[in-house]
């Protein structure tokens, strides 16, 4: 199945039973990299119950895979902008290590199952840029809840997270899956120190259509301010290079008129 067909199709749970769910909610979580290539959104670093508190504080966020990001205030005060995006990489692949020729993960073809999720991850440069802490990254692609494939049937002990109560909801006017997650002692998140789940039973939402993380919240008393809130706003917008620059590289704008002192 090819890439388009998978980030265009309407229900990728279509055909499954409802006790299949818990496995749509785990390849859903594999497959962030075959969705899309830009977003647009605006991020919480707080949970929310139904909606983010208008007081809260927020950044507006443009990411363009992979790697280039550009974040602002609410206020429109640019907080992170990626810099150097066009730079060789020459230094980077004389050091001949064995990653540093692995390709994007968009280059590469996974392994789909009959929804157009992905069930099993190859090999790749994967990694989102992140801001903060590494929560926000895990959000981008929360590969981290279902592990790079599926588990051993002789093991199902082995998974990184128990899931339960997985339904379909609303989640800022686009589908999403919800479930109750608990971390097991197999769980190991990209940042230790900002897991999408803390210990304990979790809430989640994963997009639909992109396969983001746009809620979680922790349901233990001792941790319940710990999560995320995230709006998607715009999916595979074009994006041009100078929204990434800390200054823009075009030339004169020849619509300004240009003054020239001439000495008498």
């Amino acid at each position: 199945m090819s890439t388009w067909d998978t980030r265009r199709r309407p229900d990728p749970d279509r055909g499954h039973g409802s006790a299949d769910l818990t496995t749509v909610f785990r390849n859903l979580c594999r497959s962030s990299p075959w969705k899309w290539q830009s977003l647009r959104f605006e991020y919480w670093d707080e949970p929310f119950a139904d909606a983010p508190d208008p007081a809260a504080p927020l950044v507006r966020a443009w990411l363009r895979r992979p790697g280039a990001l550009r974040l602002e205030t609410a206020g429109g005060l640019v907080l992170h902008s990626t810099t150097g995006i066009n730079d060789s990489k020459d230094g980077f692949y004389v050091s001949a290590t064995r990653k540093s020729w692995l390709l994007p993960p968009h280059l590469v073809a996974p392994v789909y199952d009959d929804g157009g999720l992905v069930r099993r991850r190859p090999e790749a440069a994967y990694g989102e840029p992140g801001f903060g802490n590494g929560r926000f990254s895990a959000a981008l692609d929360p590969v981290e809840l279902a592990g790079n494939a599926p588990v051993p049937l002789e093991f199902p002990g082995s998974n990184a997270v128990e899931i339960s109560d997985v339904r379909h909801i609303d989640h800022e006017g686009r589908a999403a899956l919800e479930a109750v997650v608990r971390p097991t002692a197999a769980y190991h998140p990209a940042d230790s120190a900002a897991p999408l789940c803390q210990a304990g039973i979790n809430r989640v939402r994963i997009d639909l259509e992109t396969a983001v993380c746009v809620a979680s919240r922790s349901l233990e008393t001792a941790t319940s301010d710990y999560g995320h809130w995230l709006r998607i706003i715009a999916v595979d917008e074009y994006m041009l290079d100078d929204l990434f620059l800390a200054e823009s590289m075009n030339l004169t704008d020849v619509r300004r008129h240009i003054s020239w002192d001439i000495s008498a």
